[in-house]
C-alpha cells in the first residue's frame, strides 16, 4: 500500500474506502480467476433502478494476449500508455432503455457507476486496485465487439496489483506519488439553497 495514497478523512469511514485509489503503475502479476469472478459477482449485486441491472462488461486478461490487445485498442492513446501493463482490462457498458418497457433509463449511467464502485471495493478487499477511465474509443469498442445500438460503451477499467510508481513515465509517476485530496463536505453538501453549506457539515 502506497501510504501517500491512504485517505486522511475528516470523519470516520470504512477502511476499504480509505485504502481505495486508482494507480497508473500496475504489476504484471496475474489476477486469479477466482478473484475476478468475485469482483464481477460484487458488481452483480449492486443496486439499480427497478432492479434493471443495465450494466455489462467486456473482459480481457493477458492470459489471452490477442484478446487483451483488442481491448487495449479501445482505449485512448494516453490510457494505452500505462494500461498496457495491467494484467486485466474491462469495458463498462450500459443499456440506455429499460428492458421492461423500452423507455429511456435515466439511471443507466448512474447504475453502471454504482456497479463498478461495488466491484472496486471488492477488489480493494482483496489487495487489488481498479483504475476506472472515461478515456475510451466508443465507436472502436462498438465495432470491435459488435455492441448493439441502445448500449453505450462508457468506461474502461484496469485491474491488478499496484506496482512501483518509479516504473512510470514522469507525468504518470507524479500522479501516483502525489497525496490524495478531496473537497471538504461544506463544498458539496447543502441545505436551504444551492451553495449554502449544510449546518450538519460545518
Amino acid at each position: 500500500m502506497n501510504v501517500q495514497k491512504q485517505a486522511r478523512p475528516d470523519h470516520m469511514i470504512h477502511e476499504l474506502i480509505a485504502k481505495r485509489w486508482s494507480p497508473y503503475a500496475f504489476s504484471d502479476r496475474p489476477v486469479p480467476d477466482d478473484d475476478l469472478r468475485s469482483l464481477f459477482e460484487a458488481a452483480r449485486w449492486a443496486a439499480s433502478s427497478y432492479n434493471e441491472q443495465p450494466w455489462s462488461y467486456i473482459l480481457a486478461t493477458k492470459a489471452d494476449p490477442d484478446a487483451f490487445e483488442r481491448l487495449l485498442s479501445c482505449l485512448v492513446e494516453g490510457n494505452q500508455a500505462w494500461a498496457t501493463d495491467a494484467p486485466v482490462l474491462a469495458l463498462g457498458c450500459t443499456s440506455l432503455q429499460f428492458a421492461l418497457n423500452g423507455k429511456p433509463n435515466a439511471a443507466a449511467v448512474h447504475d453502471l457507476g454504482l456497479a463498478s464502485a461495488t466491484l472496486t471495493l471488492e477488489a480493494t478487499s482483496r489487495g487489488l486496485f481498479v483504475h476506472q477511465m472515461i478515456g475510451i474509443l466508443p465507436d472502436k469498442a462498438r465495432e470491435t465487439y459488435r455492441i448493439p445500438e441502445g448500449v453505450q460503451p462508457l468506461t474502461g477499467l484496469a485491474i491488478g496489483y499496484a506496482a512501483d510508481p518509479n516504473t512510470l513515465p514522469e507525468k504518470y509517476r507524479e500522479r501516483d506519488l502525489s497525496p490524495r485530496n478531496r473537497k471538504s463536505l461544506n463544498q458539496f453538501v447543502f441545505d436551504g439553497e444551492w451553495g449554502v453549506a449544510s449546518k450538519i457539515m460545518k
